[in-house]
């Protein structure tokens, strides 16, 4: 299993890059699992009187959802105290690729996890090499943001098999 993370501010174009490298990576053959980190402190996927809520309310501790199309598990836990690796697990073992979205704190200096960093500007992309590494590409809207970088810089509206052609490079070294 390979795990990557797409980091970047607010508006960057995180989830951009995603569908894209998503849709490029399962074009190729590939099961690709995707992980959000929310930070609001208050989020509950969950909502007060709906069944499931009920559930939580009497007490358990896990709470699946079975539809005729999808499965959602939810489960109270700690994750504070989560490591990226255990949190990768909860994707099984039929996923080819995890894609991480946000987990800035968790994982930012983690040397194992090439990532991916949506940027706007050439100030963030030189905040982000001295932040997170190590730093496989940048990706933007145009890439005049990044001239000069020593780091591919990718426009992900125009040339998003670039960017999965990078990954599955780092795929192939790991």
């Amino acid at each position: 299993m390979f795990v990557i993370a797409v980091l970047g501010s607010k508006r960057s174009g995180k989830t951009t890059t995603i569908e894209a490298l998503v849709e490029g990576l399962t074009e190729r053959g590939y099961h690709v699992a995707t992980i959000k980190h929310v930070s609001e402190p208050d989020f509950t996927l969950d909502t007060e009187g709906k069944d499931t809520w009920r559930h939580w309310q009497a007490g358990a501790q896990t709470v699946l959802t079975i539809a005729n199309q999808e499965i959602g598990m939810m489960k109270k836990i700690d994750t504070t105290k989560l490591r990226f690796e255990k949190i990768v697990e909860y994707c099984g073992s039929d996923i080819d690729v995890v894609i991480l979205e946000g987990f800035r704190k968790l994982i930012s200096r983690e040397s194992t996890v090439p990532k991916i960093v949506a940027i706007k500007s050439f100030e963030e992309a030189t905040e982000a090499s001295a932040n997170f590494h190590p730093i496989i590409a940048f990706t933007c809207v145009t890439s005049k943001v990044a001239e000069g970088l020593q780091i591919p810089v990718v426009d992900v509206l125009r040339d998003h098999e670039q960017l999965v052609d990078i990954i599955l490079s780092h795929m192939g070294s790991s």
